[in-house]
């Protein structure tokens, strides 16, 4: 298995046989306006694609965790080609049809595909108010013969959901969405520092990959400080904070070059 981060939510993974392109926000810097009621208003997204988009374009699948713009803007929309699998939560299935996609796969709770099997999972994206606001999010765990178990949990906080995934489940590498991104109120809306380490406790034999960082006006979490917190927990072996473009190879044992 190979995970390339591509920029915040978006990565392209290999993995059994098959390439995924996870979450394609493609837009170029500045194409999206801020995030609203938000502590900064740089437009979205604040940084360039490092990787060509003919690259990513080459992928087999998507796999959704949700419609919100910064995981699939008008720019993927447009572009990639109308006959791609489609991989989402039930909920996106009926937008994603309405922009042309021809072969929408809705996960309820989980599907196979060829040798690569996808259960869903759940998650919180905030809590109280707001997290009834933003609206439900899906997690993914992956599994194929040869392959690392791989949990992509998505937009989600640290929770009930999270923790009972990671029990079940057992990934091997677990892809986390960072950045602890915030309104001016409500509280963060994505991992942050603490909820990290407690994913990391919590299946100590897994490797942990952070992203969602440093691309969106929201996001006040930055690689360096994360990167700083988890050295100070003796975590640094194990939990990787990538930059966009990085590539990271799993073998099954978990082990990673």
């Amino acid at each position: 298995m190979e995970i390339q981060l591509i920029r915040n939510a978006t990565h392209y993974i290999e993995f059994g046989g098959k390439k995924l392109l996870i979450d394609p926000m493609l837009s170029p810097a500045g194409a999206m306006p801020p995030f609203p009621n938000t502590p900064n208003s740089f437009p979205n997204p604040t940084v360039n694609l490092k990787v060509s988009i003919s690259h990513l374009l080459q992928a087999d699948a998507v796999l959704l965790t949700h419609s919100h713009p910064d995981h699939f803007d008008a720019v993927a929309a447009a572009l990639l080609p109308k006959d791609i699998v489609f991989f989402c939560q039930p909920e996106d299935a009926g937008m994603i049809r309405d922009q042309g996609f021809r072969d929408v796969r809705p996960v309820e709770t989980g599907v196979e595909w060829d040798s690569v099997s996808i259960v869903r999972t759940s998650g919180q994206h905030g809590t109280g108010e707001i997290a009834k606001q933003i609206g439900p999010v899906s997690g993914f765990v992956l599994n194929a013969p040869g392959e690392p178990v791989l949990y992509i949990a998505g937009d989600t906080i640290w929770c009930p959901e999270v923790e009972q995934a990671l029990i079940q489940h057992k990934p091997d590498v677990v892809v986390l969405f960072g950045g602890s991104a915030e309104f001016l109120q409500g509280g963060p809306i994505t991992m942050n520092e603490a909820d990290v380490a407690k994913v990391a406790s919590t299946v100590p034999d897994a490797q942990v990959i952070v992203a969602h960082m440093e691309a969106l006006n929201h996001c006040l979490l930055r690689r360096e400080d994360l990167r700083a917190y988890v050295a100070g927990l003796g975590l640094s072996e194990r939990v990787r904070v990538p930059e966009d473009g990085e590539s990271i190879r799993f073998h099954p044992s978990s082990s990673h070059t």
